[in-house]
Parts: structure tokens; C-alpha cells; sequence
């Protein structure tokens, strides 16, 4: 607040004014140039702009009775009508240091309503509720407090200590978790391409065993085939011993080849067994 006495005078545009005359309210000053009566007349000019205020560090007791160290900051302007600024100098003495001790009064009312752990993680909500309480008695005081903000909350050094120690602890956990869980999967990969890998190789190998198969079959068909023709050859231009020759040479080559004969009464029947396709050869008896 600043007085003018003089004759003439000049108010910014952030400042206000009220104008009293023999000590009484005689008008509202607003921005620009003035005149008055030295020694009948003054001017109380009043800064309307902004005001950053600074609630100073205290002590507070939490819910669960932890005594931490809180601080903060406001931001508070007077409210630039006529009546707010009457407000300013004949409602309140020192509206600065009235409305800090209001902040730090309701300050450790706030957190007295929280425990440690709340009060926190609760810096906004305090601040909001703060501000709203605040607002409540300043505009009485023709003020407006346009923000507060929660700067600092220290608890007791055994505090912090047992707090790095849970959030240490936590750490661990949640990275052993981590690390559990990632082996888990790891496995279950493997698991999926070892069950994966087993398959195909049960795949291959019956795959590999249908061929083998297969190809016996035409391998059997094929000499099957030729020793049908070798004996039709040998009924068809062989005769007598001749004959008989050639159907012992080719039971020779069946018995190479790991055949099956039956000796019956009427001579050698050659049998060849080839999987689940026999094959007879009969020959003409002696």
C-alpha cells in the first residue's frame, strides 16, 4: 500500500485506490491522472496484480501421529472492485500476514485429517481444499487466492529410511517377478517348438517308412512281373529238360533274392512272399 498527499496524482493500471477526506471514505480512485486538497484529502493506493506468498515450513501431525515438515506457496490478489478495495483497508490491518497465518493455521488441519501414507500422494487435494477454505474468509477481506501449491513434504529421517527400505524391497519383487515370469514364457517356448520338433520327426519317419515301403512293393511287383514272363517263356519255347532248367534257375534267383518256395509233391512251387502281395509260381510237374 502506498499514500498520496499530494496535490495531483497518478495510478497505474494495476493499482486502486480509495480517496478519504478528514479521515472519512469520500470515492473510488481508478487508474490515471488525480487532483486533491493537500492536508483535507489523501490517497490509499492498493496493487491489484498478483502476490506470491510463501507459507512457510512448520511442523504437522499426520492421522497416525507422524509429526513431517510442510511448506508451500499461494498466489493471492486483491479483487479490483470498489467494495473488495474498501475491504482491503478498513475490514483487515495487514491482509498479507492475516491471510498467511490463515494458510498455515488450516495447513495442519488438512494433513491432520491424513495419514502419512495419504497425505503423500494427496498434494493436490490438500492444495484444492486449502484454497477453498482460504477463499471462504478472504473475501471478507476483499481477496482472492488464485492458487495454492503444496511445495514440500519431509517426514522424520527413520521414516525415510524405512520408505527407501519398502520401496527397495518392492523393487526386488517386482523384478524377480519379472524375471520369473520371463523364464516361464522361456520354457514354454521350448517346450512348444521341442513338442514342435517331435512331431515333424514323427512326420518324417512315417513319411520316410511309407516310401520305403512303396518302394519294396514295386521293386517285389517288378521281379514278380519278370519271373511271370520267364516262365511263360520257358512253357512257351522250352521243353523237356530244357524246360525244367529254367524254372530251377529261376527258383535260383528267387532264393537269392530272400523268396519263399514250397516243395510239393508235384515239384518245386515257388512262392514268393512280398508284404501282404504273394506271388505263385507254379511250375509243370517233372
Amino acid at each position: 500500500m502506498r499514500i498520496i498527499r499530494g496535490f495531483m496524482y497518478t495510478l497505474q493500471p494495476y493499482e486502486r485506490g480509495i480517496q478519504e477526506l478528514v479521515g472519512k471514505y469520500s470515492g473510488f480512485v481508478s487508474p490515471g491522472l488525480g487532483f486533491q486538497i493537500p492536508m483535507l484529502q489523501l490517497v490509499r493506493v492498493r496493487d491489484v496484480r498478483e502476490h506470491t506468498m510463501d507459507i512457510p515450513p512448520q511442523p504437522v501431525i499426520t492421522k497416525d501421529n507422524v509429526e513431517i515438515r510442510v511448506d508451500g506457496v499461494m498466489w493471492v490478489r486483491p479483487k479490483a472492485d470498489e467494495e473488495s478495495i474498501k475491504k482491503t483497508f478498513y475490514n483487515i490491518d495487514n491482509w498479507k500476514r492475516a491471510i498467511i497465518q490463515l494458510a498455515m493455521t488450516n495447513l495442519r488441519q488438512e494433513f491432520g485429517d491424513l495419514t502419512l501414507d495419504e497425505s503423500l500422494v494427496a498434494r493436490e487435494k490438500i492444495a484444492t481444499n486449502l484454497q477453498s477454505v482460504l477463499n471462504q474468509f478472504a473475501d471478507d477481506w476483499g481477496l482472492v487466492i488464485s492458487k495454492v501449491e503444496i511445495m514440500l513434504i519431509d517426514p522424520p529421517e527413520d521414516i525415510k529410511i524405512a520408505m527407501h527400505k519398502q520401496k527397495t524391497a518392492e523393487q526386488e519383487r517386482r523384478a524377480m517377478r519379472l524375471l520369473a515370469t520371463g523364464e516361464f514364457e522361456a520354457a514354454e517356448q521350448q517346450k512348444k517348438a521341442t513338442i514342435q520338433r517331435a512331431e515333424g520327426d514323427r512326420e518324417a519317419t512315417i513319411r520316410k517308412a511309407e516310401g520305403e515301403r512303396e518302394a519294396s512293393i514295386r521293386i517285389a511287383e517288378g521281379k514278380a512281373e519278370a519271373i511271370r514272363l520267364v516262365n511263360e517263356a520257358a512253357e512257351q519255347y522250352f521243353q523237356g529238360n530244357a524246360q525244367i532248367l529254367r524254372q530251377l534257375e529261376m527258383t535260383e534267383t528267387s532264393l537269392k533274392n530272400n523268396a519263399k518256395i514250397v516243395l510239393a509233391e508235384k515239384g518245386i512251387n515257388p512262392t514268393l512272399l512280398l508284404g501282404s502281395l504273394p506271388v505263385n509260381m507254379t511250375t509243370e510237374e517233372k
